[in-house]
């Protein structure tokens, strides 16, 4: 009798959560298209072009989970968030996915009820400094004054870091990577410290970015990437299996340019066919079409691409791969397989 009622318990919740599982992908394909949550501006992650056009290396993960599920990746509405609005956006479901710089930390996962679907950008704690300040480390910040965006992982970092250096800083709090840059040119402030990501980004849109400088210290780490809200794991499993095909897409060579060419004929890389949805039933799993991540992959292209057109050496921001380069070339981005 109690094992009765144990399992019947258990087929209940199951059922239960199976109905909240799908809320989120039942809501946004009623609505016709994605609402994803971004920074305010943040050039080469998220910012709108001249046109009013967002793009980014964020924003392309956005457009990704579009064409997953649409086959269309303009089928998304961009909503800014800075670090106090981001969660409250999500958590109310404003938003249905939150893709900009946020940090993935314990009490975000757990506390907060989000679930990150993976790390899209590996990155650490900096600082910028104008070069005429005359300093070559982060350790001869003693008394400087610090520019930091409120409800961010950067503000207790940079209290350890002080404390366990033993020396002092006064906080210009911020809100936004704009009021930042605007506080630190002005000279309200001697350092500005976020991601080392941001701080090169920043940098890349001043007049004369030679004259700041990044300091070598990097005082923490954080794992940047996507999340949405818990007890919805079928939409978790799109956004990150859509991470996830853009990340295998590079390391199995499948790139914007030969992908039509791939899925027309396939060849005898049976992980490839099933990538691409010319073999197997992985787009059934997700309640998407068998081309979901082909068309994922489409709309900027894989990983690697996406890095490289946004915030690679060539661009204005010059960041190399580094820790998020292919684990088969020595980075941390690693794909479990498709199968």
């Amino acid at each position: 009798m109690k094992k009765t009622v144990f399992f019947g318990a258990l087929t209940a919740a199951g059922l239960a959560a199976g109905m909240a599982s799908a809320a989120t992908l039942d809501d946004v394909k009623a609505r016709g298209s994605l609402n994803c949550g971004v920074t305010t501006g943040l050039v080469g992650f998220a910012a709108p072009n001249a046109e009013g056009e967002w793009e980014g290396f964020d924003v392309g993960v956005c457009r990704a989970v579009a064409a997953a599920i649409f086959g269309d990746p303009t089928a998304v509405e961009f909503v800014p968030t800075t670090g106090q609005t981001r969660f409250t956006a999500l958590a109310s479901g404003e938003i249905d996915l939150l893709a900009r710089n946020t940090t993935w930390t314990m009490s975000r996962d757990v506390d907060l009820k989000f679930e990150f679907v993976g790390v899209n950008y590996y990155d650490g704690q900096g600082f910028l400094v104008p070069k005429a300040l005359g300093v070559t480390s982060a350790t001869e910040l003693d008394g400087a004054t610090v520019c930091i965006q409120t409800g961010t992982t950067t503000e207790l970092n940079l209290a350890d870091y002080f404390r366990v250096n033993g020396i002092t800083y006064e906080p210009v709090p911020i809100e936004t990577n704009a009021e930042g840059q605007q506080q630190y040119l002005a000279g309200a402030c001697d350092v500005y410290t976020t991601d080392a990501s941001g701080l090169a980004a920043t940098r890349a849109t001043f007049e004369n970015p030679n004259d700041h400088v990044l300091l070598p210290e990097i005082i923490s780490k954080e794992p940047l990437g996507p999340l949405v809200r818990h007890g919805d794991n079928e939409w978790g499993d799109i956004a990150r299996w859509t991470l996830n095909a853009l990340i295998t897409a590079e390391e199995l060579g499948v790139t914007s340019e030969n992908i039509e060419e791939l899925a027309a004929t396939p060849g005898n890389n049976p992980e490839v066919n099933r990538l691409l949805g010319t073999e197997g039933e992985l787009g059934a799993m997700l309640g998407l079409e068998a081309d979901w991540a082909k068309n994922a992959i489409m709309a900027g292209g894989n990983y690697g691409e996406l890095f490289d057109n946004n915030i690679g050496e060539s661009t204005s921001i010059a960041l190399a791969r580094g820790l998020n380069a292919q684990w088969t070339d020595g980075g941390l981005l690693y794909s479990p397989p498709f199968r």
